[in-house]
């Protein structure tokens, strides 16, 4: 395994494919791949801006998708490619989300600590801003399970 640059269109593509319950994000700053001998994609991650308005702060990224198709540590080392590219750009902290259910042990073994439990039931709406969590098929977009707050300082 080994990392390679990959183009916003080829992580959506990925994420569309392979995610289990998000969709592919609208934001990007940078994305890494992760691929075999052959250079097939077995992973990618994504980097944005901080959703959360009050985390907006110019130093913090976040990583918004990392989805492999179930490569042995490929979680793991994205989020340290991720990391280690976002510090180089000069940042200095890096955010990501977990469900409830899922261990974060990938973040955890990448130096994250969990910082924050956010309830799953939230919307995107406000008084006078609406918003539509659901896709025009009756999908929703965000899960309605607990998730998590994962930092690492870089």
């Amino acid at each position: 395994m080994r990392l390679r640059p990959v183009t916003l269109t080829e992580a959506r593509r990925f994420v569309a494919e392979h995610h289990r319950h998000n969709q592919p994000p609208q934001g990007w700053l940078f994305g890494v791949g992760l691929a075999n001998g052959t250079d097939e994609l077995q992973g990618v991650a994504i980097a944005g801006r901080p959703l959360a308005r009050m985390l907006q702060d110019g130093q913090t990224v976040e990583i918004t998708r990392v989805c492999t198709i179930g490569t042995k540590n490929a979680n793991s080392m994205m989020y340290g490619a991720v990391c280690r590219a976002a510090a180089a750009l000069g940042y200095s902290k890096a955010i990501t989300y977990t469900l409830q259910s899922e261990s974060g042990a990938s973040l955890k073994a990448s130096g994250f600590v969990p910082v924050q439990a956010i309830k799953g039931d939230r919307h995107w709406g406000r008084e006078g801003r609406l918003r539509h969590d659901i896709t025009l098929w009756g999908e929703r977009i965000l899960p309605l399970e607990d998730r998590i707050r994962w930092e690492r300082v870089l």
